[in-house]
């Protein structure tokens, strides 16, 4: 019997119609594709996460603070997870943000962030449904005149095969390290 919670039973950052249905009927029965839960803490959405840096748990309370908080912001966080169904846990995670411009006819961009996809689950196209799925939401769902991602060399291939081009340059700037407090969301 699986522990496999549906969509109806939860409470989700935003609704499953964003979620293009030809995506889920090409996925494995064993995996399901949905919104960012706000009981997802608990089924490893950090762990996941984990594959790709350094990730600090900041305790039940402070992740479903930040869950608030990105869906108090409509319209802005689309969140999505990958849930092996026979164990209802976490194996793949990725976001969509959307940025709202004054240039091209008040157009809005959505940036890709935070693609990851459990070390145990690899190589069975995952994160290129991930991928996908976001690119859908910000384009077809949401409007979006384009759709942009950072990545390392090293994983320019994946993202080329994924429709995404190599243009221009990311800069970035680290801010100095301070503490983290669970109270600045």
């Amino acid at each position: 019997m699986s522990k496999f919670t549906p969509d109806s039973k939860l409470d989700l950052l935003f609704s499953t119609d964003l979620i293009p249905s030809e995506l889920k009927a090409q996925l494995h029965p064993d995996v399901h594709i949905r919104p960012l839960s706000s009981t997802d803490y608990h089924r490893g959405h950090l762990s996941v996460l984990s594959v790709l840096t350094v990730v600090n748990d900041p305790g039940e309370s402070a992740w479903g603070a930040r869950f608030d908080a990105m869906r108090s912001a409509n319209g802005t966080y689309y969140s999505i997870v990958v849930i092996d169904k026979p164990t209802d846990t976490v194996v793949g995670v990725g976001s969509v943000f959307i940025e709202r411009k004054f240039l091209r006819g008040l157009g809005s961009v959505g940036h890709i962030e935070d693609i990851a996809v459990d070390k145990n689950q690899q190589g069975k196209k995952l994160g290129l449904k991930i991928i996908q799925c976001l690119t859908e939401i910000s384009e077809k769902e949401l409007g979006c005149y384009k759709t942009i991602l950072n990545c390392s060399d090293a994983n320019i291939p994946f993202y080329e095969k994924c429709g995404y081009q190599k243009k221009e340059n990311e800069m970035a700037k680290y801010a100095q390290e301070r503490p983290s407090s669970p109270s600045r969301l």
